[in-house]
């Protein structure tokens, strides 16, 4: 348990340690978009390297595993929503984009209300100043098509 603001212990969020995950994932990735290593060396650097405490380590193996091996079909499938010129997105967005494709394309049991919060707090964590909005436009757009079932559904409880 951790402590709050007054001293008081509170229970960590369920959702944490994937949470994590994906914060690692975001920087082992953005280290293989610069170096061009294999998955398999990145996760291996990463677990020696980094403090995995309270981290789903699975997740982020499937992550880096699953972005470094569909690289091109996550591209392909984000590039009709991308209305900035290729050189306009940078290595953050990039990854970013790749991280949330993925969980878009791959993960149906993360919402995709979930996956699109994710990679927004990433962007903004760690993108440039307007990369958030940027992100979200983009998946918003890819979970309207890869999503169609699951965001129909979430119409019609309205």
């Amino acid at each position: 348990m951790a402590m709050g603001k007054r001293g008081k212990q509170r229970t960590e969020s369920p959702f944490e340690p994937r949470r994590r995950a994906r914060r690692r994932a975001l920087q082992a990735l953005y280290q293989w978009q610069l170096n061009d290593d294999s998955a398999a060396a990145i996760i291996d650097q990463f677990i020696q390297e980094q403090n995995f405490d309270g981290v789903d380590q699975a997740y982020f193996e499937t992550l880096v595993r699953e972005v470094v091996g569909r690289r091109d079909e996550l591209d392909q499938a984000v590039a009709p929503f991308v209305q900035r010129a290729e050189v306009g997105v940078d290595q953050m967005e990039r990854v970013v984009l790749r991280l949330g494709a993925c969980e878009l394309m791959f993960h149906p049991e993360t919402p995709y209300r979930v996956v699109i919060d994710e990679a927004v707090e990433l962007a903004h964590r760690f993108g440039a100043e307007q990369a958030h909005t940027f992100i979200n436009g983009v998946l918003d757009r890819l979970a309207a098509q890869t999503r169609t079932l699951e965001r129909q559904a979430e119409r019609s409880g309205d």
